[in-house]
């Protein structure tokens, strides 16, 4: 899959334009009712990419769509290259529920990016308000581009393991399972014993339980 016509599409045009440091930007976390949005960056030296990742394509894609096994063995891959900069952007649940998601979604990338010192970014989704560089916005990049593909791995798996920790603290409430996302168990957990502080006291239905104790 070598040739496939996406790989390196928006990649090789930020190198032709001038730009050497270029991210891939992309979050996991926007949805849960728990936990933080976390946020990865990940620049890759272009050799790199073209010997030892657009091989495997086909495999490497948006994390989504991966196994969790496969996820964790490109996550390990990354992370164990010289040729490959990582950064990562974590909000806490305290300030989602003070500035709202997409503000903390913007402000997790914003932080990834410039941990990696980026000058152009290919982000995941819409625009984003913030960041330190120049970047453009790719509708479903993470199934698009190779960069970003490997910053939604990043994102996720810090995330997940994140959540796994939260779990072994509050074994209760199940965020090994669900990672904080709204499931039938997590919402009857949250009715039983109610929210503690890794929930987003701003969120639905925490919201609307919180709301309910104080009538």
């Amino acid at each position: 899959m070598s040739d496939h016509p996406d790989v390196l599409l928006y990649e090789k045009e930020a190198w032709a334009s001038g730009f050497l440091r270029v991210a891939g930007i992309d979050e996991a976390g926007r949805g849960p009712l728990a936990g933080p949005v976390v946020a990865g960056a990940v620049i890759f030296e272009p050799g790199y990419i073209k010997k030892e990742l657009v091989p495997t394509y086909g495999k490497l894609t948006d994390s989504k769509a991966m196994s969790e096994k496969w996820r964790e063995h490109f996550f390990q891959t990354l992370k164990d290259s010289d040729s490959v900069q990582i950064g990562v952007g974590i909000v806490e649940p305290a300030e989602i529920d003070e500035i709202n998601i997409l503000k903390a979604t913007h402000k997790a990338m914003g932080l990834a990016a410039a941990q990696v010192r980026t000058d152009y970014a290919l982000v995941d989704g819409l625009p984003v308000k913030g960041l330190p560089c120049e970047h453009k916005a790719i509708v479903k990049g993470d199934a698009l581009s190779i960069s970003i593909s490997a910053a939604s791995i990043i994102a996720k798996v810090t995330r997940d393991r994140m959540m796994v920790a939260l779990d072994a603290e509050f074994p209760l409430y199940g965020f090994a399972q669900h990672k904080g996302y709204g499931t039938k168990k997590h919402l009857e957990v949250l009715q039983k014993h109610g929210a503690i502080p890794a929930h987003r006291q701003s969120f639905r239905p925490v919201a609307e339980l919180n709301q309910m104790d104080l009538l």
